[in-house]
């Protein structure tokens, strides 16, 4: 089952599971039930923290949940990490948008790739599910002062180039 954030982010041939952290787990966790999927292969757009080529695909199944507070002596006893399968790529997410160049570098140095906000929960429904599933992301700005504005100027491109890569893997 392909699934999606929905939004400005819907593709024909994925269900909707909702913006952000929460949102997606507790719609996510319905449609589980409802449907059973063996797989799950959320597809959607990143932030880059570092390195990385805006339009490039970043593909995995390990993700955090680290918010920037972490950085400034906040802990959490919540996990904060899953990974049902090692990947090159590591994503992070949270309920915000990194749009600090700083920051974006202090989350690369803890080893964070890219961002996203709904990868962790749904790595972390399945995982709870026992379901196998992974993340296809396509870059759409570097986190930094302009990751809005870049954002919306590749957004349909990277659209594009999901639906591209989910073809060339012949899951659509």
């Amino acid at each position: 089952m392909i699934v999606c954030a929905g939004g400005n982010e819907l593709f024909p041939f994925a269900k909707p599971i909702g913006i952000g952290l929460i949102e997606s787990a507790m719609n996510l966790t319905k449609i589980c039930l409802e449907f059973r999927p063996k797989k799950l292969i959320f597809i959607g757009t990143c932030g880059l923290y570092k390195n990385g080529e805006i339009l490039g695909i970043y593909e995995s199944s390990h993700a955090f949940n680290i918010e920037f507070s972490k950085l400034n002596h906040f802990y959490s006893p919540a996990k904060t990490e899953i990974c049902l399968k090692k990947s090159a790529y590591k994503i992070n997410s949270s309920n915000y948008i990194c749009t600090d160049k700083n920051a974006a570098l202090k989350l690369a140095n803890l080893g964070l790739d890219v961002e996203n906000m709904e990868a962790f929960s749904v790595l972390s429904v399945a995982e709870n599910m026992k379901i196998e599933a992974s993340c296809i992301l396509c870059a759409t700005n570097f986190c930094d002062a302009f990751a809005h504005e870049n954002f919306l100027k590749n957004h349909q491109n990277a659209k594009e180039k999901l639906e591209e890569t989910l073809r060339k893997k012949a899951l659509i």
